[in-house]
């Protein structure tokens, strides 16, 4: 290898050049002893065929930072990079140009990684796969047949959410305001066999392990509320068609309840409709069936319903009491059935003012309706005068009401009636009986016999190819796909071990490995992806494949980049910022300085062309003074400056805090332009720190400055507390106990000095005292 490169002035371009073909030409292990391991991992990026934007690779510049600090730290670090392949947009681009998925994914694979070397972002590249390499889905459907033989995969007809233009069932979250969030029409609802997984079995461990991770509390909180854990209790209306049974929270609030709301879809409807009131009630259950979920519990005040004409007997009072359907109740949370109380609930509260019901207070201290919160029972006969919580108790012996816990959680839908996504390893024979593919049969591999116009139906269903299974007559295949959220459930442990051909991993490999130490993406993950790569690694767990039952110890959010206009940026609006065009500009490295300058880490900041020239400054700056400024005696001050920037630098990148490390580093800089130079010793430690934010030009100074080694595999520098002590010190001058002010002294300074300093402090005429008293390093206080 050439290394007598040799340049004397700041050429971003053949610099880069130079050390990204050093990189890929070195080899990837090194004879050295490691202190631990580090597995730095970024949320998977799905390869768009628009390549990356400036926005994008925020959070890869951050996880490179930390990696080439930690090897630096002497930790074998893996940090590897792979590609959520399979999903909608190839299908529909292929819908729309002909173009077959593999190729164009093929193409735009090979772009993203064209982009993020150009970056100088130090992935293990030897680690990379696709999620649509048959050598990789061959193991997501050896997940579906493990969950499948386990009972937690299983199939039955559900009501979905239907985008009759893109001709698939959506997630909840990809319906925005009752429209698919792609091709934005509206979105049916639609009965249809389906695959799920039984994540609700999980659902008290997700919740509780949350506790154990270091994660954004507002990411904990998602979480949370996604699960949605309710503890409360059953009760019974009787009605002429039978018990009603209630789950309520608020127990306590019984003598209150002026209505019952069924569900729409609630099994004891057309029995409870009066003659008079089944019009209506067809009609309205005609027009819930058209709204998802969400829109169901989006409105909050307009409440929707319609009176069945019949009426359900309070188990206390015994009074008749009105039963209503209303599709902000829905079947499947709960019974499918809610007791109204208006005055101590919101839902009530709305849909009661709407249709004029009742509203009946029972907890004192209202100022405002509804109150929801504790407070003593009032118009609650025999629990009057009680706290909330012993009312709860009283009432629930009298109506021997059963304790129950629920969750908001449900089971995760994963068929998806597409052909660009991982095929599900099930047959079925003549007769409709369900076959799980044995795994000598994996992979099912996707054909490529497909016509990708939507029908309703899977492409798949009109291979000719893929339905021959064994020359078994009348036997057929599944011909839905998985929800891509499923081959992204379990990447990170195939990362460890990516070209094993007997086992999804090596579980020796994985328990070395994993957990993930530090895991870095989008705050939009929040849940899915991450609340079902904790359920796969439960599963893991439970069946004795891995030692761990959490897959990410530390999770962080990088912040949106938007565009200067103030919006997010888009083709579509014109704004988008090509990384290209600025690496070719001011170079990579000033790209990622400006990246890991802009803002804290979090914070969505604003893209600036014109910004980006500071940092580019600052890098011409730190080559003028490690590169041509002669070396010399490092002045004290500027010692001291320097291993409190190591100090600084050290701890902001180890607390993602990027920018007031890049802060440190440029206030440092600048002190040491402002003398007659440093020795080379503090220009090594200057280069050191700049190395995981500028990783080419630091490698180029560190060469220039005669290091044979390369600088990644130099030990990261050390502060030394010599030069880590403060000279000064301030304390309190104080008058008979009364502070008037302060004053900076020597750290070493006798009573004698204080009084000295502190005379000068007071005033021109000096002071008259009786004593003094006199506590070093916090106050003078002089008794007169």
């Amino acid at each position: 290898m050439d290394m007598s490169y040799k340049t004397t002035s700041y050429t971003h371009k053949s610099i880069e050049s130079y050390w990204q073909n050093v990189w890929a030409q070195e080899q990837s292990s090194h004879n050295r002893v490691y202190k631990g391991k580090k597995y730095i991992l970024d949320m998977f990026p799905y390869p768009s065929g628009a390549g990356l934007h400036v926005g994008h690779p925020r959070g890869y510049i951050g996880t490179d930072v930390l990696s080439r600090y930690y090897r630096s730290c002497g930790y074998e670090v893996l940090h590897p990079i792979g590609w959520d392949s399979f999903g909608l947009p190839a299908e529909n681009y292929a819908i729309k140009t002909g173009v077959h998925p593999a190729l164009s994914t093929k193409e735009n694979i090979e772009n993203y990684r064209r982009q993020l070397k150009m970056i100088g972002l130090s992935y293990d590249w030897k680690n990379e796969f696709a999620t649509s390499d048959p050598s990789y889905y061959k193991w997501t459907q050896w997940m579906f047949g493990l969950l499948y033989k386990k009972g937690l995969a299983y199939r039955k007809s559900a009501k979905v959410n239907w985008c009759p233009g893109c001709q698939t069932v959506l997630a909840n979250e990809q319906v925005k305001e009752g429209k698919c969030e792609r091709s934005n029409d509206i979105v049916e609802q639609k009965k249809l066999e389906q695959w799920f997984f039984k994540i609700t079995d999980y659902a008290e461990r997700l919740l509780n392990d949350l506790d154990e991770l270091d994660w954004p509390e507002s990411i904990r909180q998602a979480q949370k509320n996604w699960i949605g854990k309710s503890i409360g209790h059953e009760i019974e209306f009787e009605s002429h068609a039978g018990s009603i049974t209630v789950f309520t929270t608020r127990l306590e609030t019984l003598f209150g309840v002026t209505y019952l709301v069924l569900a729409p879809e609630h099994s004891l409807v057309e029995e409870l409709t009066a003659e008079t009131s089944k019009e209506s009630v067809n009609k309205y259950r005609e027009y819930v069936k058209k709204r998802t979920d969400l829109q169901r519990q989006e409105d909050q005040e307009k409440k929707t319903g319609v009176f069945l004409g019949s009426y359900a007997i309070h188990p206390l009072t015994k009074n008749k009491i009105p039963i209503w359907i209303s599709d902000y109740v829905l079947q499947d949370y709960g019974t499918g059935a809610v007791m109204a109380v208006p005055a101590h609930d919101e839902r009530d509260y709305f849909f009661a003012s709407t249709f004029s019901l009742p509203i009946q207070e029972v907890i004192d201290g209202v100022e405002k309706l509804p109150r929801i919160g504790e407070g003593t029972m009032i118009h609650s006969d025999f629990v009057n005068g009680l706290s909330c919580k012993e009312a709860r108790e009283k009432i629930a012996l009298r109506c021997n009401a059963k304790s129950k816990v629920i969750y908001r959680l449900r089971d995760w839908l994963v068929s998806r009636q597409r052909y660009w996504g991982c095929p599900i390893p099930i047959m079925y024979d003549e007769r409709g009986n369900i076959h799980l593919v044995p795994e000598s049969d994996l992979p099912v591999v996707l054909p490529n016999d497909v016509d990708f116009k939507p029908t309703g139906e899977s492409p798949l269903k009109r291979s000719s190819t893929f339905h021959t299974i064994l020359e078994k007559k009348g036997w057929y295949r599944e011909s839905d796909t998985m929800d891509t959220f499923v081959c992204s459930s379990w990447y990170f442990l195939r990362f460890v071990d990516p070209h094993n051909v007997t086992a999804p991993f090596n579980k020796d490999k994985v328990n070395a490995w994993l957990p993930v130490d530090v895991y870095v993406g989008g705050a939009e993950h929040a849940v899915l992806h991450l609340l079902f790569s904790r359920f796969f690694t439960k599963v893991l767990y439970d069946y004795g494949y891995i030692s761990f039952k959490e897959p990410f110890l530390k999770l962080r959010n990088q912040g949106l980049i938007i565009a200067e206009d103030g919006r997010k940026m888009s083709k579509s609006h014109g704004n988008v910022v090509n990384p290209d065009e600025v690496v070719n500009e001011v170079g990579a490295d000033t790209f990622r300085v400006y990246e890991m300058f802009m803002g804290p880490f979090e914070d969505a900041m604003p893209w600036s062309t014109k910004n980006i020239i500071g940092s580019r400054r600052f890098i011409e700056k730190v080559w003028k003074v490690l590169v041509q400024t002669p070396s010399s005696k490092t002045a004290p001050h500027v010692k001291t400056t320097i291993h409190k920037t190591i100090q600084k630098v050290t701890n902001d990148i180890e607390n993602f805090q990027f920018n007031t490390a890049i802060s440190a580093l440029m206030i440092c800089t600048n002190e040491i332009a402002r003398t007659s130079g440093i020795e080379v010793e503090d220009k090594m430690i200057m280069c050191q720190l700049l190395y995981p934010f500028a990783p080419h030009v630091s490698s180029e100074i560190w060469k220039l400055l005669g290091m044979t080694e390369n600088i990644a595999y130099a030990s990261w520098p050390r502060p030394d507390a010599e030069y880590l002590q403060e000279s000064t010190v301030t304390i309190a001058i104080q008058v008979n106990g009364k502070t008037k002010g302060t004053v900076t002294i020597a750290k070493d300074a006798t009573q004698e000095d204080a009084v000295e300093e502190a005379q000068k402090f007071l005033g021109k005429k000096p002071i008259n005292y009786r004593s003094i008293v006199f506590v070093p390093h916090r106050i003078i206080n002089f008794i007169i």
